[in-house]
């Protein structure tokens, strides 16, 4: 029997993994089974999976889910509490390289199969790894999640911030929209002293360099009687994004690369460049819903969907019809669905598969 989050220092465990980019410092909450998922979470720049995903985690809506689901925090080469600063020599993994270590890491705890959850440089280091490794993953929840390489001038605007500020305020932005920047002073505050503080500065600046230089996520919307072979995620995928964080557009682009039966897009009003700060409660519930959609319940371990290999219903969508303003997006239609008919919903009546989930 798996123990709640305030009997975690019973079942909490720390352990580097070794890979061929490097150690992987990993945090272990829970009993890992080879007969269940579990969520394997990574962080974003600047971020360890403490200041990452703490709060989510803490929150008193989560314990349902982590009395039945393990977890593995993952955090790169370098990214955890008082790491000491890397050897000269060592070339930071790329993106690419960093996707690579999780299948290590996951055969080394012999996990069945997981349900990523990533942020920001930590959603795309999940993405590629789900692309190259579907097998391994069950469904994927990708928070601030930029499908595309730099461009020319997102380059020429990141040398000329180099120029002229330092990391920790390079990193914020990187977090946080310019307005959350000027009116939430004490959020923003907290992370650039945890970022000044808590983080090797080196180590931080490689990462961030490593997530700069990160090629396109090769990824395309299947069109139905089309190519079979579209690559593609072919997971269940929830992207969520708050509707002041500078990853907006990015999330938006992603959600229109990917296919639109098995995608959801929850953008959470009153939110900004950290969801899982800002409203762990109403990022919890669509876990929870998502988690059920997989196949798995988070009141009983069993699953109750027997193949992975089966169609999944999303529980998420499985609310009453909260259907105002249907238009055209993207090149289509979708439904918004709020928060409120999610969380009063009768879970036999479905819903058409919407693009896109409100959050008020």
């Amino acid at each position: 029997m798996l123990h709640s989050a305030s009997q975690c220092s019973l079942c909490r465990a720390e352990e580097f993994v070794e890979t061929q980019y490097g150690k992987v410092h990993c945090t272990i909450t829970g009993t890992l089974k080879a007969n269940r998922p579990a969520i394997l979470t990574y962080h974003d720049v600047g971020l360890n999976h403490k200041s990452c995903f703490e709060t989510l985690f803490n929150h008193e809506d989560m314990q349902e889910i982590l009395r039945h689901l393990p977890v593995c925090h993952i955090e790169a080469p370098g990214q955890h509490e008082e790491a000491n600063t890397l050897p000269t020599g060592y070339t930071y993994p790329s993106m690419d390289q960093l996707s690579e270590t999780l299948p290590t890491v996951i055969k080394h705890f012999g996990l069945k199969s997981v349900i990523g959850l990533g942020v920001g440089a930590g959603a795309f280091i999940l993405a590629r790894f789900a692309l190259n490794h579907p097998d391994m993953v069950d469904g994927l929840v990708l928070i601030n999640i930029n499908p595309n390489a730099e461009g020319l001038m997102d380059t020429v605007a990141n040398k000329i911030t180099g120029w002229t500020h330092t990391l920790p305020d390079a990193v914020i932005a990187h977090l946080f929209g310019k307005d959350e920047i000027q009116t939430n002073h004490d959020l923003v505050a907290t992370y650039h002293h945890h970022i000044m503080t808590t983080m090797n500065q080196s180590n931080v600046g490689q990462f961030f360099r490593s997530y700069q230089s990160r090629h396109t996520l090769e990824v395309e919307r299947p069109v139905p009687g089309g190519n079979t072979n579209t690559r593609t995620l072919k997971c269940s995928v929830l992207l969520v994004v708050g509707d002041s964080s500078p990853a907006v557009e990015a999330v938006v682009d992603c959600n229109s690369k990917l296919n639109p039966t098995k995608t959801t897009l929850l953008k959470m009003a009153d939110c900004g460049g950290l969801p899982q700060v800002d409203q762990p409660g109403k990022l919890t519930e669509a876990l929870k819903y998502f988690i059920q959609g997989l196949g798995y319940s988070t009141s009983s371990v069993s699953s109750f969907d027997g193949s992975r290999g089966r169609t999944h219903t999303n529980d998420l969508q499985r609310s009453r019809t909260h259907s105002h303003n249907t238009e055209e997006k993207r090149g289509r239609s979708h439904t918004d669905v709020s928060m409120d008919s999610i969380s009063n919903s009768n879970v036999d009546q479905a819903i058409p598969k919407s693009t896109e989930v409100s959050c008020p």
